[in-house]
């Protein structure tokens, strides 16, 4: 269902762009220019919202991942794909690896597609770092991430052609890498 969709069934815009921020891969960063730009929320807001719900599973998410996955690995379906989800993951730590939490939350800060406050908590998870560590650091990489999405929303196009240049730039690296 999209947020358009959402609003149409009676949530608030604001709810919209809450439930939006907590959705794996689009987050904050999707969230944002949902906001500001099709709900015209206010920066301030907006930024709020998508904090917190991109914040929010963080905690749940290194709680429960590992008797969650436990259990569904059982069945083989599950366990394939874990084992996909798990190795490709795996394969993003090299900075957390070196840099620990402060690799996470260089990590989390950074934007783009797969780089966030899941993935952040995904790997701090399979690396075994601190449970509060980890929760303070994604959620400092979530508000760096948060300043530069609404930063980039706020200068409009420029912001955009930024943003486009530099997913184009990233997934050329992760091609050719």
């Amino acid at each position: 269902m999209t947020p358009q969709e959402l609003v149409a069934r009676g949530f608030s815009p604001e709810w919209a762009v809450f439930l939006t921020s907590m959705i794996p891969i689009v987050e904050l960063r999707g969230a944002l220019p949902l906001a500001i730009h099709l709900f015209k929320i206010p920066w301030q807001k907006a930024f709020l919202i998508s904090f917190i719900g991109n914040v929010l599973p963080v905690p749940f998410i290194l709680l429960f991942l590992k008797p969650v996955t436990d259990l569904l690995c059982r069945m083989s379906l599950f366990k394939k794909f874990f084992e996909w989800l798990f190795s490709k993951t795996r394969k993003k730590s090299a900075v957390i690896e070196k840099y620990e939490e402060l690799g996470l939350l260089l990590f989390v800060s950074i934007p783009l597609p797969g780089t966030g406050a899941w993935t952040g908590a995904l790997l701090a998870y399979l690396m075994g770092l601190d449970f509060k560590k980890s929760i303070f650091f994604i959620s400092i990489g979530v508000f760096i991430a948060g300043v530069i999405v609404t930063s980039l929303c706020l200068i409009g196009w420029i912001g955009a052609i930024i943003a486009i240049c530099a997913i184009v730039i990233f997934v050329l690296i992760r091609i050719f890498s």
